[in-house]
């Protein structure tokens, strides 16, 4: 009876680890296709649709139309034009934070798990120095220091509270991958420094990079979205998804569809993105 018990046991993790592996293909591939989707509408849409910051009076709060799929807001503007445009910018300004932190991020963490001592905890003491200030405050202060609704502020100051989350992963794992055998054997037949990268550690941080990206891309999009609400981020009449959800507030009633659209936009963003980030741990 034991041994088939065991036998059944053993037997069923195929399975589970099957039906798994199944159920995060399919993850995957559904995380994929959304987002080629949002992808594919933020580039074509701004081609296709009329001019987003067009004005018609006339065309006051009009539903949902063949000509405009998501009808109008206020000012007669196409509510699918402004989405597509905010989605673009969001995108765009999501992926260059993103990469930047990427890039500085790892450069900094191989370096101080590389070299350690003086370098070690000086890269520490300031990413410390910057997980000690709320990352919301960071964006903030950077800013303040440029005029109302500058891009490039906002990309400084989320790629500044981006970098430390790479840092501290890449610096971790770059330390138990310099510390292992394999390394130390590499070393004893000089191998060199690119080998060592190539072989041992660009594999070991590519999952978590993936990851890391997934979820900076969802921070970034969530944080500008958060600015543009309070009016913080960018500024009018720029479309903005953040933005367009406070303009919406006061028609929410007459029309449903002002913020019902950039909503959906951003739920969609970040399921895709965070299946992304689940495909890439249960690797």
């Amino acid at each position: 009876m034991s041994m088939l018990m065991l036998e059944q046991t053993v037997g069923a993790r195929p399975v589970r680890s099957s039906r798994q592996a199944r159920y995060i293909a399919w993850t995957r591939i559904a995380s994929l296709v959304g987002l080629g989707l949002i992808i594919a509408f933020a580039l074509v849409g701004p081609l296709v649709l009329p001019d987003p910051a067009a004005q018609d009076l006339a065309r006051y709060l009009q539903p949902p139309s063949v000509a405009d799929p998501l009808g109008t807001d206020d000012y007669g503007r196409s509510v699918a034009s402004r989405v597509a445009h905010a989605t673009r910018v969001s995108l765009l300004l999501a992926a260059v934070c993103v990469a930047t932190a990427l890039i500085l991020g790892c450069v900094a963490g191989v370096l101080s798990a590389w070299f350690g001592g003086w370098v070690d905890a000086l890269l520490r003491s300031i990413s410390e120095a910057f997980v000690a200030v709320p990352a919301l405050l960071v964006v903030l202060l950077v800013s303040a220091l440029a005029a109302p609704g500058s891009m490039v502020a906002l990309y400084v100051g989320l790629a500044l509270v981006q970098w430390v989350e790479f840092f501290r992963v890449v610096r971790a794992r770059s330390a138990l991958v310099l510390g292992s055998p394999a390394v130390e054997a590499a070393g004893l037949l000089q191998l060199g420094w690119p080998h060592v990268v190539r072989r041992h550690l660009w594999p070991a941080l590519r999952p978590l990079l993936v990851t890391l990206s997934s979820l900076g891309m969802v921070t970034s999009i969530l944080a500008m979205s958060t600015l543009g609400f309070v009016k913080v981020g960018l500024q009018p009449p720029r479309a903005e998804l953040g933005l367009m959800i406070t303009e919406s507030f006061p028609f929410y009633d007459a029309a449903p569809w002002m913020p019902l659209a950039p909503v959906a936009v951003l739920f969609c963003l970040t399921v895709c993105l965070l299946g992304l980030r689940s495909n890439e741990e249960g690797r």
